[in-house]
């Protein structure tokens, strides 16, 4: 997927309702999980993405900074985020419990 074309998300667009269940891309371009919550405000937000599992079954929920992400809209209006970060790191950090 060519993400240059997409428009990233506004800061006061940085929400719950915007984030979750979007799709997150790690470095390959590869789908990796996706955002199943929002915590906190500004430069200590965290976003909760579930990692690996197959629909939702077996997946390790793990923290990340907001700010290890970009969100944008693709074509179509649909949220999305790309890291730095691999599968494999996601999966080594630890288990975010609620």
């Amino acid at each position: 997927m060519d993400h240059s074309k997409h428009i990233p998300l506004r800061p006061e667009e940085l929400t719950g309702s915007n984030l979750e269940g979007a799709n997150v891309y790690g470095p390959d371009d590869h789908d990796i999980g996706n955002v199943s919550h929002f915590h906190g405000t500004g430069a200590t937000a965290q976003v909760v993405v579930d990692v690996g599992g197959f629909l939702g079954i077996g997946a390790k929920p793990v923290a990340i900074k907001l700010m290890n992400l970009t969100f944008m809209r693709d074509e179509n209006g649909k949220v999305h985020a790309t890291t730095i970060m691999t599968k494999e790191e996601l999966k080594e950090l630890p288990e975010h419990h609620h």
